[in-house]
């Protein structure tokens, strides 16, 4: 049986790019990835989530992936950060090319592997066929997976409770991402009496830090969430208050926390580069099809919220 990550705050990280070359593509920033990842480790997030859905894995090759998930291992374990928690995301629809994906990630120092569930036969996947798909991923993973459930970007693909908790004895599967709104399923994964679902086998991350405080209530180990991306400080407090218990500051700090979030929820990964870029100075290309930037007009939309957050996050040591 494999650890799952340690709990707290996990960021789910954009992938950022330099201006598009001759052909329209833009390249990999090395550079500006590792000042953002660095920030991150420096400021209470406890591990990477490099190449998920916010990382725009389906616009990354193999060979990038291969040179993203090296760099950032080197220039963490430079900084001193040695050891840190790095999850690879996957958003392939076929066993074999997961695999390859799952091991160049382990080979270029990632230690888990986060696994998008498949969504292209969405109208006729059952829930065996799922479980059977992700069971054939665990037998061969070189890395310990969690199951990346996001309904919203798996053509409506949803994995049941009796899925999860089938696949959740299997010695190589460790936790999951629950990327929607179904608290329901959040309380039944991570209140789970089942010795499979322990909290020292078997991992529940919400990817919403809007859901936090009754994610946490209901024992799961913590968030995946894109406004970390622009505001650590402010979302590891949140997560803080409310491992303390300290309920009246943690609600208080999850409403604007939640109105922030709609940023992300909102406009994807767009929005998190958006603020990154307006808030923490650094700046990012999109591939195709997404293109960059909200305009200055939608932007006026979150500068209320973004200024307070931004006042929250500056006065926190």
């Amino acid at each position: 049986m494999v650890a799952p990550p340690p709990t707290g705050i996990y960021v789910p990280v954009p992938t950022f790019f330099s201006k598009p070359d001759p052909e329209g593509i833009p390249a990999l920033d090395l550079a500006t990835q590792t000042k953002h990842a660095l920030h991150l480790a420096s400021n209470g997030i406890s591990g990477l989530v490099l190449l998920g859905s916010t990382g725009e894995a389906i616009a990354v090759t193999n060979s990038e992936r291969k040179t993203l998930l090296a760099h950032i291992r080197q220039e963490m374990d430079k900084a001193g950060h040695k050891g840190y928690p790095i999850i690879a995301g996957t958003a392939t629809q076929g066993i074999d090319d997961t695999i390859t994906q799952l091991q160049i990630s382990k080979d270029a120092g990632a230690q888990w592997g986060l696994v998008l569930a498949p969504g292209f036969f969405a109208t006729c996947v059952t829930q065996e066929g799922l479980k059977n798909w992700y069971l054939a991923i665990a037998n061969r993973s070189p890395l310990p997976i969690l199951i990346y459930h996001y309904p919203a970007v798996s053509n409506s693909v949803a994995l049941s409770a009796s899925t999860f908790t089938t696949l959740s004895s299997h010695p190589n599967i460790c936790g999951a991402k629950l990327s929607h709104g179904d608290l329901s399923l959040h309380t039944q994964l991570a209140s789970s009496p089942l010795p499979s679902m322990s909290h020292d086998k078997f991992a529940t991350f919400t990817g919403l830090g809007q859901q936090l405080l009754p994610v946490l209530t209901v024992g799961g180990a913590g968030a995946i969430d894109g406004l970390a991306a622009i505001f650590p400080k402010t979302v590891v407090r949140l997560c803080e208050l409310i491992e303390k218990r300290d309920l009246m500051e943690a609600r208080k700090l999850q409403e604007v926390v939640a109105r922030g979030e709609g940023l992300v929820v909102g406009h994807g990964v767009v929005g998190v580069k958006e603020g990154v870029r307006r808030v923490l100075g650094w700046d990012s290309e999109c591939r195709l099809p997404l293109v960059k930037g909200l305009g200055e007009e939608k932007w006026k939309e979150w500068e209320g919220v973004v200024a307070e957050l931004d006042e929250i996050e500056k006065g926190l040591s």
